[in-house]
């Protein structure tokens, strides 16, 4: 239980608590309604009850059998005939009532986390609202009361939840996860069940993989993960002395080198802070998954309840909203500042995800993308506000899990390889294409064979070429693996099209990715994952431009590690790796924001001591006077691998030069790259 207190007692928690449990076994034997509404009442009842069962599971097939039946319900195999399916949930409850039940049956099922993180208090007050409900269905209530009081319970409660995640997100609170860090034996893998999330093959084939490890393997893949984020301090020229937290996100399965990270970095003088992603509706990101977690029991059930908060969403929401995350960071203000920096170690192999866009589930209308860009855009200068981003760093790195397909050991064992190339050579590699994009006005991309790329990106210009330079070398210092030179390209005078025949992002994949610039921004954007156009570009716009018109080119960046390709073609795992690994394989294009976002002022400078200028663009340099217009608070790189890539010219005023030719680096200096070719 996190150290967190409400405005009443325990005791008066408990006596709530045990009043709304005993209601709610009244439910479970007998509803008190007509059909179909008895048979859910009745269901989402016995499912409360089952939920907070105290846990008397011991051996590890007691924990697994739990662990199932907790999650049972929304399996694959189970879904077209659950609650939680928007599409079955209308079928059975009607149009009227169907999308609020759902949403209210998705979170009765958040109990879970608290459960096991011994919070009665939330637990408390989703059985309320759940019986609050049950009442008005006895009243023979309409869609519009029942929406009332969701939407009042978000109201009522959005202080007390902002102050629960703000203080969990950045203050070393002892959780579950902390617990189970600290204080237990990894070789024992019943552990993974005292977290409450989904363990399935890859959370316990990660953990007995890691065990099997000995210890100073361990040792030196957390070294790697600390010393990219020590690293991040020293390139930045950052008083890591400063700070006091660093946040530790990490996939369940993983703890043996998490454990041996907390000890590094209390080396280092730093506490690490453990939160799990956000379970409800006060906290989901629908963006993405941030926290520790385990690999999701069905990816289309958070599909489905993505976009829960059309539910209440409104003006008068989204100030209740920012006031009580103002307050929050208010509380929180002096472990705000003294927050370091996430270190992340991301996992990837799943199986690509297609998701089916369902009518039934809740989506926003127009204005409220509009609002909900708004609270994106205040909340995140709030927070940058707070946390002082300019003085933070970060680090992120990735491993395999068993989903990625076999022999899973040696996979594993080639990507700590990738992850520990020699700095030193790709230093001098990546100089050599550094130097030649620094004489450049534009960068050519084309593609080759069916891949349609033809763009033109526009450079900035150096006024120093001896002193500065607008190309990031990248040597696994915060970005794990090493492998690009990266820039903020100028907008105006960029243009073409870009295109992709497959590619994953943000977990979704996109077949025939087209996405047509001009000025630097997306003007027009098409793909082929669904029969028709309509589908596809509402697909794109969605989850990609995030509800958007357009999005600038917020970054260019050339990949050289080709080590990694030739890992991903080895082992036919290229359409598994994370973007990560993807985006040193060939050059990438970042529709968003640029790199730089909130730090543009702060110097920095490459190994050959140059400063790094090109950090803003027509975009960003808007925070001088409207940082509303200025960050997008989004960042998704599209990789071309260099099996599409036809040519990447630099132009000049003088000709060209040419950095890569039919897939191949040509540039003198750089020919050792294609050795893995």
């Amino acid at each position: 239980m996190m150290d967190f207190q409400t405005t009443q007692s325990k005791e008066w928690i408990e006596e709530r608590y045990e009043l709304a449990m005993e209601r709610i076994k009244e439910i479970a034997d007998k509803p008190e309604l007509s059909s179909p509404f008895d048979a859910y009442f009745q269901t989402v009842s016995k499912f409360i009850l089952f939920v907070n069962e105290k846990d008397t599971t011991v051996t590890l097939e007691e924990k697994q059998a739990k662990n199932h039946a907790l999650y049972e319900d929304i399996l694959p195999e189970n879904y077209e005939h659950s609650y939680g399916n928007p599409t079955f949930a209308v079928k059975e409850l009607g149009e009227e009532f169907g999308q609020l039940l759902c949403f209210l049956y998705a979170e009765i099922r958040t109990m879970i986390h608290y459960s096991y993180e011994q919070e009665p208090y939330f637990i408390t007050i989703l059985a309320e609202l759940w019986i609050e409900i049950y009442n008005l269905f006895q009243q023979a209530c309409s869609a519009k009361e029942v929406r009332a009081a969701i939407y009042w319970y978000v109201s009522d409660y959005s202080d007390v939840m902002s102050e629960y995640r703000i203080k969990s997100q950045y203050t070393p609170t002892k959780n579950v996860a902390k617990k189970i860090l600290e204080q237990e034996d990894f070789s024992d893998i019943r552990y993974l069940y005292q977290y409450g999330e989904w363990i399935g093959e890859n959370e316990i084939a990660a953990a007995m993989y890691l065990n099997s490890l000995p210890k100073e393997e361990i040792e030196e893949m957390a070294t790697t993960f600390t010393k990219g984020f020590y690293d991040g301090y020293q390139l930045a020229r950052l008083d890591m002395k400063k700070k006091k937290y660093v946040n530790i996100r990490y996939s369940i399965g993983f703890e043996r080198i998490v454990a041996e990270a907390m000890k590094q970095f209390r080396d280092m003088g730093l506490e690490a802070v453990i939160y799990p992603e956000g379970k409800n509706t006060f906290h989901k990101n629908p963006n993405g998954r941030v926290g520790y977690l385990s690999t999701e029991p069905n990816r289309q059930y958070s599909y489905d309840h993505k976009h829960d908060q059309g539910i209440y969403l409104d003006k008068a929401m989204v100030e209740r909203k920012l006031e009580s995350l103002k307050e929050a960071l208010k509380q929180c203000k002096e472990e705000a500042s003294l927050f370091a920096g996430p270190a992340v170690m991301e996992v990837f192999g799943e199986e690509p995800f297609t998701p089916v866009n369902k009518k039934e589930a809740i989506s926003l209308d127009e204005t409220q993308k509009e609002l909900n860009l708004s609270y994106r855009v205040k909340s995140g200068d709030m927070l940058n506000e707070a946390l002082k981003r300019e003085e933070t760093s970060f680090t992120i790195i990735a491993y395999p899990i068993k989903e990625v397909g076999e022999p899973y050991e040696e996979i594993f064992h080639e990507v700590r390889k990738v992850n520990t190339l020699d700095k030193k050579v790709y230093q001098t590699v990546q100089e050599k294409i550094i130097d030649a994009l620094n004489e450049g006005s534009f960068v050519h991309v084309t593609g080759k064979g069916s891949n349609q790329t033809d763009i033109l990106v526009k450079l900035q210009e150096l006024n120093n070429k001896e002193k500065e330079t607008l190309f990031e070398n990248c040597l696994a210092d915060v970005n794990i693996p090493l492998g690009e030179v990266f820039t903020t390209p100028k907008l105006n005078g960029t243009k073409g099209v870009l295109h992709v025949s497959e590619v994953y992002l943000n977990d979704l994949k996109y077949v025939d990715l087209t996405l047509t610039f001009e000025d630097g921004k997306i003007s027009s954007y098409t793909c082929s994952n669904f029969p028709t156009e309509e589908e596809n570009r509402d697909y794109i716009k969605t989850n990609l431009l995030q509800n958007r018109e357009t999005l600038p080119l917020g970054e260019f960046a050339i990949g050289t590690n080709t080590t990694a390709y030739q890992m991903a073609k080895k082992y036919q795992i290229l359409r598994k790796l994370p973007i990560l690994i993807v985006e040193k394989m060939g050059p990438h294009f970042a529709v968003g924001d640029t790199c730089y976002s909130y730090q543009e002022d702060h110097h920095l400078y490459n190994p050959d001591g140059k400063e790094m200028i090109a950090k803003d663009n027509e975009c960003s340099i808007l925070r001088k006077s409207d940082s509303s217009k200025a960050y997008f608070h989004c960042h998704t790189d599209i990789t071309i691998p260099y099996d599409e890539i036809d040519k990447i010219t630099v132009i000049t005023k003088e000709g060209e030069i040419p950095i890569i030719a039919n897939g191949r680096f040509v540039l003198e200096g750089t020919e050792l790259l294609n050795r893995c070719l």
